[in-house]
């Protein structure tokens, strides 16, 4: 079915089909609908994928999806109110609320899923048989209460060993390696769990591919989240004196302690202070590694949805919980607001998607949740899904998704994105940073205090205030 017939069959022009409306759908309209595959990697910043420009590593099925349909270039995450910024990501992802409101609503997710609101639990009123497997983090309702057919429910990463912080030093053994799996981490259990994960997306293909029922698969990799493990031909591929070092690193973040990256904060720990560029290239190598065996099971589930023969009515999405520093502005860890932490890649293929396009309107990835709503007919009220679908950005109703982007961590940081420019404050030491994305992606050179930038800086500010009042941000306004 074309994706404009799909829509009007459904109403999808207004975009507002109810719940309680779904449950009145004929079974012809319920087997026609599109099925939604849902792939979500974790840790995985927005550069890493080589069809987007990192000729440094080898992403050949991720590749495949960026031909295949549209790329948006300025996906981020909202933020994070503790350190595991997963857990923050995923609950916004599944509950459709803002981060603030997300965490307020953390401690009662468990009435959430008994109303029903998670996101499976909306594709299954919509008429969806939902699949589950991989990583959840999220609190209240465990998986197999609100989706169909759950397989292995992995916990927030793998088991890191004493040997896998601080490390490498160079000229110093190594104490740990990313391919023994001695030190369990992804071998726990026998097979590394990116290919357990693609076992179970192949089987969960081979179990739709004899149903007329349209599936949502929610199939959440681990990878590339530390200990960063992969097979030894994988990590061979990546010779550290073939890897390049970022353009902005630094042996340390100047203002590290004062924004909660300091060397207490278990992710900025894994990498030895002061950061060298030996210990840089080999994390990265690592990283390029288990991002290229995690393409690798993509590339199997994606094979097996071709093979199940309904890959041209299937709406597949690929984000990430949110990216990675690895390196850049001496941090590795995520938990800050430069956008290689910020920024995940997100795809979007599908029906009447168009093919290699790319779209530079600033989203965040948790609009996938309301895209696949949008895609199912089953967008609900507007008070509990506070994200926007992505469709109406494809095919051209939309020109901008919000006014401004906004980012928070804990109490130590705020963000905002407004075109071109983006204003980073450190509460705890009430400073600024202001950069001009377009001319400096990289974020090297801070305009915060220059002179020619006095308007530009009101201007952020002012948005800021807008957007912590708007979003419940019960910091003091900047």
């Amino acid at each position: 079915m074309k994706r404009k017939d799909f829509l009007r069959s459904v109403g999808m022009g207004a975009c507002a089909c109810a719940l309680a409306g779904l449950n009145r759908l004929s079974p012809g309209q319920v087997k026609n609908k599109p099925n939604v595959l849902f792939l979500f990697a974790d840790d995985m910043t927005y550069e890493a994928v080589r069809a987007l420009g990192c000729a440094e590593i080898e992403t050949p099925n991720l590749d495949r999806l960026v031909r295949r349909g549209v790329t948006f270039t300025h996906a981020y995450n909202m933020g994070a109110w503790h350190g595991a910024v997963c857990v923050a990501s995923r609950t916004m992802l599944n509950t459709g609320r803002f981060v603030w409101r997300a965490k307020e609503l953390e401690p009662n997710l468990k009435a959430e899923g008994e109303a029903g609101r998670f996101w499976s639990q909306r594709m299954k009123a919509a008429g969806y048989e939902t699949y589950m497997s991989g990583k959840w983090h999220v609190q209240g309702p465990k998986p197999d209460q609100i989706f169909d057919h759950v397989r292995d429910v992995r916990p927030g990463m793998p088991n890191q060993t004493k040997a896998g912080y601080n490390r490498p030093i160079e000229g110093q053994p190594d104490p740990w390696s990313p391919y023994d799996p001695k030190f369990e981490g992804f071998w726990k259990g026998g097979k590394h769990w990116s290919e357990v994960l693609g076992d179970h997306g192949v089987d969960f293909m081979n179990m739709a591919a004899m149903k007329d029922t349209p599936f949502f698969m929610y199939l959440a990799f681990n990878a590339p989240h530390d200990p960063r493990q992969s097979p030894k031909e994988y990590v061979d591929k990546y010779p550290p004196e073939q890897i390049k070092l970022p353009k902005n690193f630094l042996p340390e973040y100047p203002d590290k302690d004062a924004i909660g990256c300091s060397k207490s904060l278990r992710d900025e720990a894994l990498a030895p202070f002061p950061r060298t560029p030996y210990a840089v290239k080999v994390n990265r190598q690592e990283y390029y590694a288990i991002i290229t065996h995690m393409d690798t099971q993509v590339g199997r589930i994606l094979d097996a949805l071709e093979a199940s023969g309904k890959a041209d009515n299937t709406y597949i999405f690929f984000t990430a919980d949110h990216g990675l520093a690895v390196g850049h502005h001496g941090l590795i860890g995520k938990q800050n607001m430069y956008d290689h932490s910020v920024r995940p890649p997100l795809f979007v293929v599908g029906p009447g998607i168009p093919k290699n396009k790319r779209i530079d309107t600033p989203v965040y990835l948790q609009d996938i949740m309301a895209s696949a709503l949008d895609v199912a007919g089953a967008t609900a009220e507007p008070e509990h899904i506070e994200f926007k679908s992505l469709l109406p950005l494809i095919d051209g109703r939309r020109k901008q998704q919000y006014d401004a982007i906004y980012g928070a961590y804990m109490k130590l940081q705020r963000m905002v994105t407004l075109g071109d420019f983006k204003l980073i404050h450190y509460p705890k030491i009430d400073k600024i940073k202001v950069f001009d994305l377009k001319n400096d992606p990289l974020e090297m050179n801070d305009l915060a205090t220059n002179p020619k930038y006095a308007d530009k800086v009101g201007e952020l500010k002012t948005a800021l205030r807008k957007l912590q009042k708007e979003m419940g941000d019960e910091l003091t306004i900047v």
